[in-house]
């Protein structure tokens, strides 16, 4: 397990790093971002990725399934002296804003959708949209699944098997064997074993947004992930065509992809 999982402070610090040098200006590009901007993360963590919204005075809710993290949250803003609104729950089980302002401008969701169960894809997005102003933007990043550490293999205890890429790419049986070997305890193999099970190529997160009536308005997909820069100091590099735009092959390669998307016009 790296550092940074066990340091939450160390990666609250990078991740509000990363949005503030790469997501500002990347959404900037397709909506109005001012003090008036109304965010909400899903699957925030310790809320680094909201830190530079906050600190532009946007109006900033985190929502996440882990209470220690929610805690963490609050306690990492107030050190900061940021403003911010953090829930402790699952998202699904969140009701949706009643009224129009108090939906959304931009709603992030930031290494989350690949940790979602298969059946409960559709319905995260569905839901999502209900949270969202009519012109509104969603920005989605998440690991390519084949990529080499798509399976998240680093937060699992073993020095070893968290720095062997593609291991996520065995069979599920021949991948729980090696991991019970390796000495994971029962819930990081379980937790493994689920974002194996909740795998998101790039064609099937394109495939499942597209049927949820959301338009993909802009898809980046990076070799090295801009992430990387504070986390191991590395520059970021896009894929550019022919690379980006190969079917398949592009997971084993793209270490991130972005999206924005907005919700389609009415279908006939």
């Amino acid at each position: 397990m790296q550092k940074r999982h066990r340091d939450r402070r160390l990666y609250f610090q990078e991740l509000a790093s990363t949005s503030r040098e790469f997501y500002i200006d990347y959404l900037k590009k397709f909506t109005n971002l001012t003090s008036e901007t109304r965010i909400l993360e899903i699957g925030c963590g310790e809320g680094g990725n909201l830190v530079p919204f906050a600190e532009m005075g946007c109006t900033v809710l985190g929502i996440d399934i882990s209470a220690i993290q929610i805690e963490n949250a609050k306690v990492f803003f107030q050190e900061n002296n940021l403003n911010g609104n953090f829930v402790f729950s699952d998202f699904l089980a969140v009701n949706p804003p009643e009224n129009e302002d108090e939906k959304y401008d931009i709603v992030l969701i930031h290494d989350v959708i690949e940790h979602i169960e298969p059946p409960y894809k559709p319905e995260f997005f569905a839901h999502m949209i209900r949270f969202m102003r009519p012109d509104a933007i969603a920005f989605f990043g998440f690991p390519a699944w084949q990529m080499p550490f798509g399976g998240h293999q680093q937060i699992g205890s073993s020095k070893v098997l968290s720095k062997i890429p593609f291991i996520h790419l065995l069979p599920e049986k021949s991948y729980r064997k090696l991991l019970e070997k390796a000495g994971e305890n029962e819930s990081t193999v379980n937790e493994l074993l689920s974002i194996k099970r909740s795998k998101m190529p790039v064609e099937l997160f394109e495939k499942t947004a597209k049927a949820a009536n959301l338009e993909i308005v802009k898809r980046t997909l990076w070799i090295i992930n801009p992430h990387y820069k504070s986390k191991f100091h590395l520059i970021p590099l896009r894929a550019i065509w022919p690379f980006s735009g190969i079917p398949y092959l592009r997971n084993f390669y793209c270490t991130s992809a972005w999206y924005i998307l907005r919700i389609a016009g009415p279908t006939e």
